[in-house]
């Protein structure tokens, strides 16, 4: 067998301290050792198609995790050495950023200026678990809300569960509305340690 490289992918400038394939293999998430910058490729053109900023501080990214649609994620979930939960709508980014790349202002600024300035389809959940503590988030489940007689998608939910170094699982369902705004709800925790005792 004779394997060739189709393509290269500059994903950082510091070195990566995750990759994530979606589903399919169609995308590829990276964050670097320096955790500031998430960044969405498409891998039959490695192509970059987003660069979310996760903060302005340097923090270790320790999970990254695509929602488990076959088609387009409509999610990528990012646990940090912070404690936060991040949860980056694909979908709402990959609408939007269709709209600007039309638009007058679009074509006047930079592709990785205009990335930056998405931050309204980031959103995060503080003090998920202790500062430091190394833990894993997936998406179970990804539901779309439907406005009823129209084809509008007005709502999103996702069930996401965390899993911490020291023990413990965590469920949450991160709700968003039509208006961009978003709620969580702690649905069940518990000590994985002490579960069988």
């Amino acid at each position: 067998m004779d394997l060739q490289s189709l393509y290269e992918i500059d994903a950082h400038q510091s070195p990566l301290a995750a990759v994530v394939f979606s589903s399919d293999g169609t995308y590829l998430a990276t964050a670097s050792e320096q955790g500031t910058m998430v960044r969405v490729y498409m891998v039959s053109e490695g192509s970059k198609l987003f660069s979310f900023r996760r903060g302005t501080y340097p923090s270790t990214i320790f999970s990254l995790s695509f929602g488990p649609s076959m088609q387009l994620p409509d999610a990528l979930v990012a646990t940090s050495s912070s404690g936060s939960l991040h949860i980056f709508m694909l979908g709402s980014a990959v609408n939007q950023r269709s709209k600007k790349s039309n638009s007058f202002v679009g074509a006047m600024i930079p592709g990785r200026i205009s990335d930056a300035l998405d931050p309204a389809y980031h959103h995060v959940l503080h003090n998920v678990v202790p500062e430091g503590v190394k833990s894993y988030a997936v998406i179970r489940k990804v539901e779309k809300v439907s406005g009823g007689a129209t084809s509008k998608v007005y709502s999103l939910r996702a069930c996401i569960s965390v899993i911490t170094y020291s023990g413990y699982f965590r469920e949450y369902m991160f709700c968003i509305n039509h208006k961009n705004e978003s709620s969580w709800t702690l649905e069940r925790e518990y000590s994985v340690l002490s579960a069988g005792a």
